[in-house]
């Protein structure tokens, strides 16, 4: 089996360990509609691997793949998101998922059809005990609502084993409807010149 943990970090191959106990201050944990996470080819709740910072070592809940080594993830937010990262915690050893694809508002992809998409980003996962960052080509992962992982296979396993999944980025509310702009309705003494007669503490406008 190929050596997974050859990676030169100083040459940049996408991977990086996090340990810092408050987490990072962008991590969209509470961004993600958990209620909505849906994991194909496993007997788990897809749920079971979105934790929060505090939990991402926790190995007690966990995504196993099920008739073979393939999973598939989907992951709705609850609002426009633009990712820069994705944290993964997967294993052990030959349970690790060789690669991780990403597809960006591929909200419904299946088994059938998704070798037929143009994935968005992919990695290969070292072997690691420890969370991983794989920085996000920004471009792509851009006011998004959604991100579906494919598990293509293990690195040699049965089954394949995940952990934990998160992100990095940054959340907007979704516009559902077109914007509004309000504009001034009432005048701001503080904001306009000073009209004679007036002393600043009493306008007739807006009354």
């Amino acid at each position: 089996m190929a050596d997974h943990n050859h990676c030169d970090h100083h040459e940049g191959c996408g991977h990086d360990h996090l340990g810092h106990d408050l987490g990072p201050e962008d991590n969209l944990f509470s961004q993600i509609d958990r209620a909505n996470v849906v994991a194909l080819n496993t007997n788990q709740d897809g749920a079971n691997v979105i934790k929060p910072w505090s939990e991402r070592l926790d190995q007690t809940k966990l995504l196993e793949s099920d008739a073979d080594d393939q999973i598939i993830l989907r992951i709705p937010f609850t609002g426009s998101i633009r990712l820069r990262s994705l944290l993964i915690k997967a294993g052990p050893g030959d349970q690790t998922p060789s690669k991780i694809v990403l597809y960006a508002n591929q909200p419904s992809l299946d088994f059938d059809e998704i070798n037929e998409r143009t994935p968005s980003q992919e990695f290969e996962l070292p072997q690691s005990n420890e969370v991983g960052e794989y920085p996000l080509k920004t471009v792509k992962f851009s006011n998004i609502s959604s991100v579906t992982l494919f598990i293509p296979a293990s690195q040699g396993a049965e089954t394949s084993q995940i952990y934990y999944v998160g992100f990095l980025g940054t959340w907007s509310k979704r516009n559902e409807n077109p914007v509004i702009t309000v504009y001034e309705t009432q005048a701001n003494l503080a904001d306009h010149p000073k009209i004679q007669g007036m002393d600043g503490t009493h306008s007739s406008l807006g009354h």
